[in-house]
């Protein structure tokens, strides 16, 4: 880890917690490029993760093995690793030949330690701790759900990776999704990272089958609640074909309330940057659109909204800037918690304005 590091710099400080303590709850690639931006300030976090994937490479060794599938818990483990960039390209990468094309390493890496220590959170443990990852990864619960979602027709969809293609092919807005085992318990720890947590970040992710998964997971959303974190709700960029085509931000936080119990949600973050003509036309083609941020509704549930440029386009993806959304999270955290402890206040500030020099340097 290079000497500047937050880690370095808590040390020098005597500062021994790490930071201030964060807990991040979805899957997909939206949890994971949030992930990247939060390791710059803070030692202190915990990704908890969907376990509902039956598609792909998880979906397949899923089913051969009977293992929770690992690809978002691998994604998860890659974002916040403090290791060489050979690590990440081996964690990541898919055989192109043979009866393994298309499997991805890291999956049969985490399969294999689940198999050596005989549970699927002491495995993801070990393979945390042999990448040097910041924080902790966590799955949400270690019962095999299956995800199924009822649209407003009455028709019923099972499997995470099914509900996108059925929804869009019989063209009816998802009434709910719910998991079976109904009464499927969370991971403990899950539940203890959230109650002792400074924040808790939902998103950004799809929102039926990355999102929802976890707040479904029994007394999930009674900790959040619980909790005296600060709770925040990132949203998309951009509406999802098979999901939320036509969903304004209001109607994201709804369906999530209407999962959830009503989930205590403080904040908001939103995207008003430009999304390139390019992207629009292509997300156009799915029916897919930018994320309505409607002011009225949002207040009228009691909650802030916080807008800002976080377009980034990585290998012709568009996604959040991880370094932008990350910066102006903390800066949230400073300016409604951290000033109440000291010690924390002037080593995040201090974190944000080197970022904000950097960024003006460049």
């Amino acid at each position: 880890m290079k000497s500047n590091s937050i880690k370095n710099i808590l040390h020098e400080k005597g500062i021994i917690s790490g930071g201030p303590k964060i807990v991040a709850i979805g899957g997909g690639t939206g949890l994971s490029v949030l992930l990247r931006g939060l390791k710059k300030y803070t030692l202190n976090i915990t990704a908890i993760v969907t376990v509902s994937d039956d598609g792909g490479s998880s979906g397949l060794l899923r089913g051969d093995m009977g293992i929770l599938p690992p690809g978002d818990i691998r994604n998860c483990i890659v974002a916040l690793a403090n290791t060489e960039p050979i690590m990440e390209q081996l964690m990541q990468y898919r055989f192109k030949e043979g009866t393994l094309k298309g499997q991805s390493f890291g999956n049969l890496f985490i399969a294999a330690m689940n198999d050596i220590c005989g549970s699927f959170d002491t495995a993801v443990k070990e393979v945390s701790s042999v990448l040097a990852v910041t924080g902790k990864v966590l799955p949400v619960t270690l019962e095999n759900v299956v995800l199924y979602a009822k649209l407003e027709d009455g028709t019923v969809i099972k499997g995470e990776s099914q509900i996108p293609i059925k929804q869009k092919a019989l063209n009816k807005r998802i009434d709910r999704v719910f998991l079976k085992p109904g009464n499927c318990r969370p991971l403990p720890t899950a539940l203890k990272e959230i109650q002792d947590a400074d924040a808790v970040i939902i998103g950004p992710g799809s929102l039926y089958t990355s999102i929802m998964p976890n707040i479904l997971v029994n007394n999930m959303a009674k900790a959040i609640n619980n909790s005296k974190a600060l709770k925040i709700y990132v949203s998309n960029i951009m509406t999802q074909q098979g999901e939320t085509v036509g969903y304004s931000l209001s109607e994201h936080i709804k369906a999530i309330n209407d999962h959830g119990n009503k989930l205590l949600i403080d904040y908001a973050i939103a995207n008003t940057g430009k999304v390139p003509q390019a992207f629009l036309e292509k997300y156009k083609t799915e029916d897919a659109s930018p994320v309505l941020i409607d002011n009225d509704a949002m207040s009228d549930m009691g909650i802030k909204v916080i807008v800002g440029d976080f377009v980034s386009i990585e290998n012709e993806y568009l996604r959040h800037d991880f370094n932008k959304l990350a910066e102006r999270i903390f800066r949230l955290l400073n300016e409604e918690k951290l000033q109440k402890d000291k010690k924390f206040y002037y080593l995040i500030n201090g974190k944000l304005k080197k970022s904000k020099t950097l960024t003006k340097e460049r």
